[in-house]
């Protein structure tokens, strides 16, 4: 199983706008079939250090992670949406049991 995790850190840290970018990354449930696992959480102590919504995602396979990543509701919903509302994305992606 492969493990992918964004944090994501917006322009604008409204209540709003946090809650919209939330939902619009767990629009993905049902859409992308190359999920496994679909979390998306709110940073609750909101230190100058923190991001403000943590994304993590499972696949079965790297070519499954792969492919989501260039999947049309993915690539031109989801992604164009967080670049646009973001000023920083970091990922990081590990094999887990």
């Amino acid at each position: 199983m492969i493990t992918h995790i964004v944090l994501f850190k917006l322009k604008e840290q409204t209540p709003e706008g946090i809650e919209k970018a939330r939902q619009i990354l767990l629009s993905m449930d049902g859409k992308v079939e190359q999920l496994r696992h679909l979390e998306v959480g709110i940073d609750l102590i909101r230190s100058e250090r923190s991001s403000d919504i943590a994304l993590v995602t499972k696949f079965d396979s790297m070519d499954d992670l792969q492919a989501y990543q260039v999947h049309p509701y993915h690539a031109l919903e989801v992604a164009a949406y967080m670049k646009s509302v973001c000023s920083s994305v970091v990922t990081a992606d590990y094999q887990s049991a």
